[in-house]
């Protein structure tokens, strides 16, 4: 079934969500130190990815490109906006505890090599392994989210498997359109600029600037058809 990585990742996420939802009596002091080694993890891997880049100066075209179309969309406000009705719904702790929670944890969890590659492998060849492997990590960092950030972490399962599902299921027609080795181009173009973002995720985390992430997605889109444009005509 080609969804089945997909659904064993969010099943993890809703289950580590609700297990550190009940870890929520840990001492402030003891929060604030675990994020910040989470930020700190978040860096390096999204260092990690960037590097991988074969062309930055598309890689910094996209960001700047969909910067601008993501604050036109005003997709951060969206996402905020969506996270505060299930707010309204649900009920948090503090005032935009679970819309925060919401938030971050939907942007760690979608914008990676392994949403992407696991949901093209699950598509692609039916190998779910490493979605599973993307399962267990993000499973155990939502209990830590959730017993930081609150329980709005198990409301990002819901864009989790919309995300990861679209791709998977697009992927199983992509061989039509797409040869192996442009689609490789793309995928070290999509992880590079993801990473970047990642980056930005992390700064968030550590509170040092705030970076409306969200409004930079559309760079994701936009660097694999970049690599597509440059093959063609160059």
């Amino acid at each position: 079934m080609v969804l089945t990585g997909t659904i064993v990742n969010t099943i993890a996420i809703i289950f580590g969500g609700i297990i550190g939802s009940f870890l929520s009596n840990i001492p402030q002091q003891i929060r604030n130190t675990v994020m910040q080694g989470i930020g700190l993890a978040v860096i390096i891997q999204g260092i990690t990815m960037g590097l991988k880049t074969q062309n930055f100066l598309l890689v910094i075209f996209s960001l700047v490109l969909g910067g601008i179309i993501g604050e036109y969309l005003k997709i951060e406000d969206r996402l905020d906006r969506l996270g505060r009705w299930i707010e309204e719904k649900v009920g948090g702790k503090s005032k935009g505890s679970i819309a925060n929670a919401f938030v971050t944890a939907t942007l760690v969890y979608t914008i990676g090599a392994m949403a992407i590659l696991g949901s093209l492998n699950s598509g692609l060849n039916l190998d779910h392994s490493l979605l599973y492997l993307k399962a267990m990590l993000d499973g155990f960092s939502a209990i830590i989210f959730a017993s930081t950030l609150g329980i709005g972490v198990i409301f990002s399962a819901i864009p989790v498997f919309i995300y990861q599902g679209t791709i998977a299921l697009l992927a199983t027609y992509i061989h039509s359109f797409i040869s192996k080795d442009l689609l490789d181009q793309m995928i070290v173009e999509i992880t590079a600029t993801g990473g970047i973002l990642i980056i930005a995720i992390a700064i968030n985390i550590l509170e040092f600037k705030k970076i409306n992430v969200a409004n930079m997605l559309p760079a994701i889109v936009i660097a694999p058809l970049g690599v597509a444009i440059i093959k063609l005509f160059f």
